[in-house]
C-alpha cells in the first residue's frame, strides 16, 4: 500500500474540497481507494487467522464513505479528511476501527457513545464482573499500547439502579468504553506498519471480547 500517495490525495482534497474537483480527479480517488481496499482485504484475512470468532469483513464493506453526511451536518466540508474503515464489523460500534487522515492517524476499538440499550448492557456486564475488565485495562502491555480509556463526559452521579458507593462506580458512570492507539504519518508509511496493526489487533482482542460479550448476553 502506497500510503504516501494516500496522504498526498487527502491533502490535495482538503485544499480543493468540492464536488467539481473530485469529479475531475475521480480516477485518482479510485486508484487510492482501491489500493486501500486491497490492503484491508489482506488485514481481513490475517485477522481471521488470529481470531476464531472473527466476523469476515471484506475491504469494500469495511471502508467508510469519504463523503460527509451534509443532511445532518450541513456546516461540514463536502469530503472527509481521512479514510476510515471498520473490520470485524458485526456492528459499526464495536468493530476494529482504522483512521488514516491528514490531521490524525489511529486505530481503536470499543464503544463510543453507544445507544442507551447497549450502554445498559455494558454497565450490567461491569456490575457482574468488572474485576475482569479492570484486569484487562491494567495489563502492562495494554497500557503501553493504548494507555487508558478515551476521556469522555461521564455522569456526575450513579446511573439508575446503581449506588454511589458501587465498587466499579468509576466505570459505571462512563458513557463510552473505547481506546485508541495513535500513529504518525511516518509510522504509517514505514515498512512495519502492517505488523504494528496486527499486533494492536491481538492486544485489543480481550478488551473487545469482554465488551462484545456484555452486549450480546
Amino acid at each position: 500500500m502506497n500510503f504516501k500517495k494516500l496522504f498526498q490525495f487527502l491533502g490535495e482534497l482538503q485544499i480543493n474540497n468540492n464536488k467539481e474537483w473530485m469529479d475531475g480527479h475521480r480516477s485518482y480517488y479510485k486508484e487510492v481507494r482501491d489500493e486501500y481496499i486491497s490492503w484491508l482485504d489482506y488485514l481481513n484475512i490475517e485477522f481471521a487467522k488470529i481470531d476464531p470468532d472473527y466476523f469476515d469483513t471484506p475491504g469494500k464493506k469495511a471502508i467508510n464513505r469519504i463523503n460527509n453526511n451534509l443532511m445532518f451536518h450541513p456546516n461540514k466540508l463536502t469530503y472527509k479528511d481521512h479514510f476510515g474503515a471498520g473490520l470485524d464489523q458485526v456492528s459499526k460500534q464495536g468493530d476494529f476501527y482504522i483512521h488514516l487522515g491528514v490531521q490524525e492517524c489511529f486505530i481503536g476499538g470499543g464503544y463510543w457513545h453507544p445507544s442507551s440499550k447497549i450502554l445498559k448492557s455494558l454497565r450490567e456486564g461491569i456490575d457482574y464482573n468488572g474485576e475482569e475488565f479492570k484486569a484487562i485495562l491494567a495489563r502492562p502491555s495494554f497500557k503501553k499500547m493504548f494507555g487508558a480509556l478515551v476521556e469522555d463526559v461521564s455522569l456526575k452521579t450513579a446511573p439508575k439502579g446503581y449506588s454511589q458507593d458501587h465498587r466499579h462506580i468509576d466505570l459505571l458512570r462512563r458513557k463510552s468504553f473505547a481506546v485508541v492507539r495513535n500513529f504518525s504519518q511516518k509510522e504509517v508509511e514505514s515498512s512495519d506498519f502492517m505488523d504494528k496493526i496486527i499486533g494492536a489487533y491481538k492486544e485489543l482482542l480481550p478488551f473487545r471480547r469482554y465488551l462484545n460479550t456484555a452486549v450480546s448476553v
